[in-house]
């Protein structure tokens, strides 16, 4: 595979890399940089939503015709790592890279102008109701129920693990409309809005003291049958599409490669305890280098997926390697940072955010003030999205042939 970028992908680099040096305000920076959550928060995400939503680089996911960038794989490649090196935050995937490429790809021409708009300019926040407290890996277990009355679906039940239910305004929901047939025939993709009765919001605080997470309870809320997509029993297909999306054409690698660079640079000047700096422990290097190997294999792997979406083919399983090799190479860059900063790596202040005028003071460094916090977060990488087990099951049965 031919790895060099043509003349014209290597200007549209120039370009986003002279866009990012003049648009990507330093407190946003700062901000995502000292932000130990998953996500980052709103105040973050969606200033830089907006700064992107003007230039028309929202939505690099969708097609042209619904409001999306036109980019090839390659640009968006290409656009996500200049973002990763210049510490951009994230955006709201739930809402660009999950529910809208769904609305696009299943919805009815009236639902895309109805919802799209307000997707790209950031009026609506999402959030996902997919999980649900008996229902994780096993997600075709599912129980919340919705019952047609009229002309609208009446839905009784509970989601959990709800990122960031606390701020939206709409959630996309699996939803069980038939429980006679077998349980993935009988699901349904349903859009709700959360400012009604019947929608109850509990916070689940993880163990980092960040609160990103929720339960939700339905007690006969209520949603149009025009917020429906797709057909009733076509939830589950609709479901590994989103899943393939969330999974698929994204890049992990930049980013890891990004905090390996840090960590070897600050294992220069950071002591060891015995003699010199910590980069001459050979037991470290060797955990770094590995760390380096696996992230650039990755970034081989994301590069491939992505000649084959440049062929117009769909993702495939290999979404589930990169799922899996990302999870854990977080999970290892994480555990070398907190062994890199040694004690001050064990403060876990419970103030949020970490960044701006009333931020708490950090012992040692900025960077030590967010490690633990990062470490525990990033312990549930490895199951949600999709657990190792899951991702492993997948690779043996559809590319091994297990």
């Amino acid at each position: 595979m031919d790895m060099d970028f043509s003349p014209a992908d290597a200007a549209f680099r120039e370009e986003v890399r002279d866009f990012l040096a003049e648009k990507l305000p330093q407190h946003l920076r700062d901000g995502a940089r000292r932000t130990p959550g998953v996500f980052v928060e709103p105040d973050i995400g969606m200033e830089w939503h907006r700064i992107l939503y003007e230039k028309g680089w929202v939505a690099p996911h969708w097609p042209k015709e619904d409001g999306g960038t036109g980019w090839t794989p390659t640009q968006r490649f290409i656009f996500d790592k200049e973002s990763a090196l210049a510490g951009a935050p994230g955006l709201p995937v739930l809402a660009l890279k999950l529910v809208g490429p769904v609305i696009c790809a299943f919805g009815t021409p009236e639902q895309k102008a109805r919802f799209l708009p307000r997707i790209l300019s950031g009026e609506d926040y999402w959030c996902q109701g997919y999980s649900e407290p008996g229902s994780g890996s096993d997600l075709a277990s599912l129980k919340t129920s919705a019952r047609i009355e009229g002309d609208e679906y009446v839905v009784n039940g509970s989601k959990i693990w709800t990122t960031h239910a606390h701020h939206a305004n709409w959630i996309f929901a699996l939803v069980r409309t038939n429980a006679e047939v077998r349980p993935q025939a009988g699901i349904t993709f349903l859009l709700m809005p959360m400012d009604q009765e019947g929608v109850e919001v509990s916070p689940i605080h993880s163990m980092s003291g960040d609160h990103e997470v929720n339960a939700v309870f339905f007690s006969d809320a209520k949603s149009h049958v025009d917020n429906r997509i797709g057909e009733e029993g076509q939830g589950w297909s609709i479901a590994k599409f989103l899943l393939e999306n969330e999974r698929g054409g994204s890049c992990h690698a930049p980013r890891l490669l990004q905090s390996i660079d840090t960590l070897a640079e600050l294992a220069q000047s950071q002591p060891s305890g015995v003699n010199g700096a910590i980069a001459h422990d050979p037991r470290f290097r060797d955990r770094l280098a590995r760390a380096r190997l696996d992230a650039e294999a990755l970034e081989f792997t994301e590069l491939r997926i992505l000649a084959e979406l440049a062929k117009g083919r769909p993702p495939g399983p290999q979404t589930s390697l990169v799922k899996l090799l990302a999870s854990n190479i977080g999970q290892e860059v994480d555990t070398l940072r907190v062994n890199l900063l040694g004690t001050d790596a064990l403060q876990l202040p419970l103030e949020r955010p970490l960044y701006g005028n009333e931020s708490p003071e950090p012992v040692g460094s900025e960077m030590a003030q967010t490690a633990m916090g990062r470490y525990l977060n990033n312990r549930a990488a490895t199951i949600f999205g999709g657990s190792d087990e899951v991702q492993k099951n997948i690779i043996a049965k559809t590319v091994l042939g297990l």
